[in-house]
């Protein structure tokens, strides 16, 4: 089956779709992007995301092409074309391709931004074997510019963070700025002492996650103590559980970092019941 991608109002074959050379995009990373889970052919948080999406080109001062039901009418389409039963929507959204490079913002009013949108199939996504297991993180340096609470697509460094623990045999990278932990490369991250979930709390420094926000949410409503403060490594590395958030992995257990195993070496409960926790009231509110 061919997959379906939307570029710029129109569905297209992959092997068809094009963008300019000249969209700042490729040039500046000068674009946000969202990516929105699907469960069972339906959207996942879409109104959170949406809400971030706006929040974002907000603070890039790119207007938004579209409004909710315009982004829910592609977003559903694309899971009928495509046949998605489990997996990811990726929509990326950047100023434009103004015609030349320039590092000054092109005129909004000649140059519309560029919108993409496409599927990503997963259907090991709800049942994930690292889920089974918990993953192996290593501590980096953060090395991002300053302003990590907008979703850019400025994703070098975190990808280079993710290289970089498979390299040294783990799965994943979490960011230590000034003594303490920022996040993963791409994911929130948490540690679980005493029953207590520590989680550091939303700033510029940080991605403010919506699988967070609803992770946190229902921890809460569970009566699970919730605290939203820096953690430092040595304090992740004495924790009893550990685990990161993120829309493609949902409530991922964290089981080795840098080497220490936490526990037992094995996914613990807590963060094993938020993730069945997370699924089933994420099923429920799907559209």
């Amino acid at each position: 089956m061919v997959r379906t991608v939307y570029v710029n109002g129109a569905y297209l074959p992959e092997g068809e779709a094009q963008v300019s050379i000249f969209d700042r995009g490729f040039l500046m990373a000068d674009g946000v992007y969202e990516v929105t889970t699907v469960i069972d052919g339906k959207l996942i948080d879409f109104d959170g995301h949406l809400a971030r999406l706006e929040r974002s080109l907000g603070e890039l001062d790119i207007a938004n092409p579209m409004d909710r039901d315009q982004w829910l009418e592609v977003h559903r389409e694309l899971v009928a074309r495509n046949g998605l039963d489990q997996g990811m929507i990726y929509l990326q959204v950047t100023r434009g391709a103004p015609g030349d490079r320039d590092f000054v913002f092109p005129d909004p009013d000649t140059t519309a931004p560029t919108v993409v949108l496409f599927t990503q199939s997963n259907p090991a996504l709800v049942d994930s074997p690292k889920a089974q297991r918990g993953i192996k993180v290593i501590a980096i340096d953060d090395l991002r510019w300053g302003r990590r609470d907008i979703k850019t697509v400025q994703l070098l460094y975190p990808s280079m963070g993710k290289m970089m623990a498979i390299r040294a045999g783990a799965d994943d990278a979490w960011m230590v700025q000034d003594g303490t932990i920022t996040e993963g490369t791409s994911n929130n991250a948490y540690i679980i002492k005493d029953g207590k979930i520590v989680t550091r709390a939303l700033s510029n420094d940080i991605l403010h996650g919506i699988t967070r926000a609803a992770v946190l949410r229902f921890a809460r409503e569970a009566q699970m103590p919730v605290e939203e403060r820096s953690f430092t490594l040595e304090e992740a590395k004495a924790a009893d559980e550990a685990f990161v958030t993120s829309a493609s992995t949902f409530v991922m257990p964290v089981v080795d970092i840098d080497g220490a195993a936490l526990g037992a070496g094995t996914p613990g409960p807590l963060a094993m019941r938020l993730r069945e926790i997370y699924i089933e009231e994420s099923r429920k509110a799907a559209i």
